[in-house]
């Protein structure tokens, strides 16, 4: 896909047509474009909800408020599984934080465990690879790998 002025700043799909990631969108065109693009729910990882969401009554917000370069706590990983879960209706769910990288980044790997049932490591690795800079504290790392032992303590895998 050939970024243009209406793609939001480092979008890219972490799987298939139905995950997607990218920063801060700011603008109703970044709206426009990822409604057009099949994406009907927006995962806000800020602490504060971005502009001009209100301009795209069709696109639903959901707002996992975390501080920059901390890791998600557990509820907030489920919070954002069960979100992805609109993926099984044919709505696309994309996710962001202020760059797309750190937050954005830990919470795509702790959905490729869950949805792939790989290991941590091979889903941080997955996410780097897709999205280089991704996962940037070693608090994040940890989130992924405890995530993962989560899954296996409850059988969820």
């Amino acid at each position: 896909m050939e970024p243009t002025s209406r793609t939001p700043t480092n979008f890219s799909w972490v799987e298939g047509n139905r995950v997607a990631a990218l920063a801060w969108p700011s603008t109703p065109d970044h709206y426009c474009f990822l409604l057009q693009n099949g994406i009907k729910h927006l995962v806000c990882l800020c602490e504060s909800k971005p502009p001009n969401y209100q301009s795209s009554p069709d696109l639903k917000l959901h707002h996992i408020p975390m501080v920059d370069f901390t890791p998600p706590s557990l509820r907030q990983i489920l919070t954002f599984i069960s979100i992805t879960e609109h993926i099984k209706t044919g709505q696309a769910v994309a996710v962001h934080c202020k760059h797309g990288l750190g937050r954005t980044g830990t919470m795509l790997a702790c959905y490729l465990v869950k949805t792939r049932k790989i290991s941590g490591a091979e889903a941080i690795k997955t996410i780097r690879c897709l999205r280089p800079g991704s996962i940037e504290t070693r608090e994040q790392e940890g989130a992924v790998l405890e995530f993962e032992q989560f899954l296996h303590s409850n059988t969820l895998l």
